[in-house]
């Protein structure tokens, strides 16, 4: 059971009172109870459908009530939804209760700009492309309406600074619900037209199969992120020295290749790549890699095949793409004397040039419990020194311009070691001038 925090409960209980009172007129005026009771029971539905299936939520019907109806009738249509829903944690009431008020506030605003600006004429006559200012502005106010809420409940349930709880939800729920506010307004005009509401009701068909399709890639993504976080933890566990290090090499690389301007796609595939560089280190015996004092040269032999134990131990992972070609990589250098082939130049792939030079970055600007961190400043400096030999000086240039534009904030040290790992000098790490 999760308990709800009193000043949660007190932001929900506000909002269903001002929800209420928005909708009181609906219960004492007239009201089209036929298209408020089939909107509402389509909203139920379609709510059940994609929050079981898709885990997410269906906004085409509630907009397109806030284009038919009047705003206090437009504020019921969420109410069976919420009634109906089942409660994951209890306690239920708290959050069946803003479950309601939340949708009911946000589609009262919408239909009051609607109407304020005439749309219900415009929806009525199929007058385009002027019934879309109305439409687009009734879109706005739900989603300031949405951000407000959530970010009040933010704030009270997260015990979040008010600086804080508000950042981003606009923006991150524009796009979404604009296209939502377009079915919903399709949906409204044909409502409308002389074919009706069955006519109506295909809109949301194409809607409904490009939830679906959404959802899954959503689902292949979550999936991806929890395969890298196993293989990460698994690494940090085994040699917790470096932990933190691969989120650190990814985000680096990410800054590299965005200061490249490679397209996202690429982007996100050299994420992989910096974050899994050393997955490798798994098929290393872990005596090997807590060492104390220097390794002999088969015992370096041995720790240098972990590009290749990495390269061996992804192959099945199809999304990761390139991004294996760089955990093989990545300890090649430009004049060939690196490893795992001795690879030259340009035969070195562009993906694990980009993660070799933010690897060392991170190497020197970590602290360790056998080096200090140096200054970004000196670390770039030897990065540049080592580029031409061992490193692509594309990619130090823009690694350095990245820092400069963005600077560097290093969110997980290693300058602890893992619980139950003494303090030790450790002097086998990789050596270049730039790069234990």
């Amino acid at each position: 059971m999760e308990a709800v925090p009193a000043r949660a409960r007190v932001c929900a209980a506000a909002a269903a009172l001002l929800a209420a009172l928005c909708a009181l007129p609906a219960l004492t005026g007239p009201t089209n109870w036929g298209a408020l009771g089939l909107l509402a029971a389509l909203y139920a539905l379609c709510d059940q459908v994609v929050r079981r299936r898709f885990g997410g939520t269906f906004y085409p019907v509630l907009l397109a009530g806030a284009f038919l109806l009047t705003p206090a009738a437009a504020a019921l249509v969420p109410l069976p939804a919420a009634l109906l829903s089942p409660v994951e944690h209890a306690p239920a009431l708290p959050r069946r209760v803003w479950r309601a008020a939340r949708p009911a506030l946000a589609v009262w605003a919408a239909a009051q700009t609607h109407h304020a600006l005439d749309g219900s004429a415009a929806v009525a006559r199929s007058v385009f492309p002027y019934a879309l200012l109305p439409a687009g502005a009734a879109v706005v106010a739900f989603c300031l309406v949405l951000t407000l809420l959530d970010g009040a409940m933010h704030a009270a349930a997260d015990r979040v600074p008010p600086r804080r709880a508000w950042r981003g939800l606009f923006t991150r729920s524009l796009a979404p619900v604009a296209v939502h506010g377009l079915a919903g307004l399709m949906t409204a005009v044909l409502w409308r037209s002389p074919y009706g509401p069955v006519a109506a009701l295909l809109v949301l068909l194409p809607m409904g199969v490009s939830c679906w399709v959404f959802a899954q890639y959503h689902r292949e993504r979550a999936a991806h992120q929890a395969t890298i976080r196993a293989l990460v933890q698994a690494v940090d566990i085994k040699d917790g020295y470096t932990r933190g290090h691969s989120e650190r090499v990814g985000r680096a690389s990410v800054m590299i290749a965005r200061q490249l301007g490679l397209d996202d796609e690429r982007v996100e595939v050299l994420r992989f790549a910096g974050i899994l560089h050393d997955v490798g280190k798994l098929g290393v015996p872990t005596r090997l890699l807590r060492k104390d004092g220097p390794l002999t040269s088969e015992e370096r032999r041995i720790i240098e095949l972990h590009p290749e134990y990495g390269h061996e131990m992804t192959r099945g992972i199809s999304f990761l793409g390139e991004a294996r070609a760089a955990i093989l990589h990545h300890h090649e250098r430009l004049d060939g004397s690196g490893y795992p082939y001795g690879l030259t130049g340009t035969q070195i792939p562009e993906c694990a040039r980009v993660v070799a030079v933010a690897d060392a970055f991170d190497a020197m600007t970590s602290n360790r419990s056998y080096s200090r961190a140096r200054p970004v400043e000196v670390a770039v400096a030897e990065l540049e020194r080592c580029a031409g030999a061992q490193f692509d000086p594309r990619m130090v240039g823009a690694l350095a311009a990245a820092l400069r534009r963005h600077g560097w904030r290093p969110e997980v040290t290693a300058d602890e070691p893992a619980p139950g790992m003494p303090p030790r000098q450790r002097t086998h790490g990789r050596t270049t001038g730039a790069h234990r």
